[in-house]
């Protein structure tokens, strides 16, 4: 139960967990509208970034601080945002978000290897719980060994990963401020999609087709984005990065109902069935570790 010192923070991963689990439609109207993925990512990540620039002075003042933890911060968050963003676009909304929450999977090994938490005799039941609900939701009958199926899927995962990272990263890099962490996640999103627009071609073309109507929505999103990135990092540094992983399930939610009434999607039995897993694994990896001595 969120008590008064946490519900500042709390609020902040539920804040992130709602804008996360509708922004995949604004997206798919931009590219409806000629758009890619990836260009409207980095415009919007960009306005978030210039919405932002108030910043700076703090960041500037911070510089000496950074060091490598933040150029962490800057890839991992960049990627999980970039390959959520192209995998929400080119597959199923529930699939790829579904493997994207096998973070939990991911944030014990990080959380190992960065924050020295050790698994408590719970730790591996429940990671087998989590990759279990994974291999139902991939089981092809005739494709062998379980695997994710197309680009779209493979985004959602390795976006998990990046997202796991840079949720344990921002809590062992105590020593930055929330302005510096949500700065790294803006530059490191626009840094990481600049050069795939230069392999698509640059994004002069489709720029020049976008309508006032699209503008309007660009800096919607932009501002929304800013204000989140904000309410997510003050979130989940005060958080443990295994409750902000529970927490942020409740975007599962929201990006079941709206893909349900806005894409038509539908999940079939198997997909049930996993995901039953994974949500499981993810809500008991609370209990994952020993008690601190």
């Amino acid at each position: 139960m969120p008590t008064k010192r946490n519900v500042l923070p709390v609020a902040g991963v539920l804040s992130g967990a709602l804008v996360w689990g509708l922004i995949w439609y604004p997206y798919r109207a931009l590219q409806d509208a000629g758009i890619s993925g990836v260009t409207a990512t980095f415009l919007t990540y960009l306005l978030a970034l210039l919405c932002g620039a108030f910043v700076l002075p703090r960041v500037w003042r911070e510089r000496a601080t950074l060091g490598g933890w933040a150029l962490l911060l800057v890839f991992s968050a960049g990627w999980a945002n970039l390959g959520y963003v192209l995998g929400m676009l080119q597959g199923e909304v529930m699939r790829v978000l579904l493997l994207f929450y096998l973070a939990p999977v991911w944030t014990i090994l990080f959380s190992y290897w960065l924050l020295g938490e050790r698994l408590n005799r719970y730790g591996y039941a429940i990671v087998a719980l989590s990759l279990g609900g994974a291999f139902i939701m991939l089981w092809r009958p005739g494709f062998g060994f379980p695997l994710p199926q197309g680009p779209a899927e493979w985004l959602g995962l390795s976006a998990g990963m990046g997202f796991a990272l840079s949720n344990v990263v921002s809590r062992r890099a105590g020593h930055l401020s929330v302005e510096v962490k949500s700065f790294s996640l803006w530059i490191g999103t626009v840094a990481l999609t600049a050069p795939f627009l230069g392999w698509q071609g640059g994004m002069p073309a489709q720029v020049a087709t976008l309508t006032a109507g699209s503008w309007l929505l660009l800096a919607l999103m932009g501002v929304v984005l800013c204000a989140t990135s904000f309410a997510v990092q003050y979130g989940v540094t005060r958080l443990p990065a295994n409750r902000a992983i529970v927490l942020f399930l409740s975007e599962l939610v929201f990006a079941a109902i709206s893909s349900s009434l806005l894409a038509q999607e539908v999940l079939e039995i198997r997909d049930w069935l996993g995901a039953v897993l994974i949500v499981a694994a993810s809500l008991l990896s609370g209990h994952l570790y020993r008690p601190a001595e």
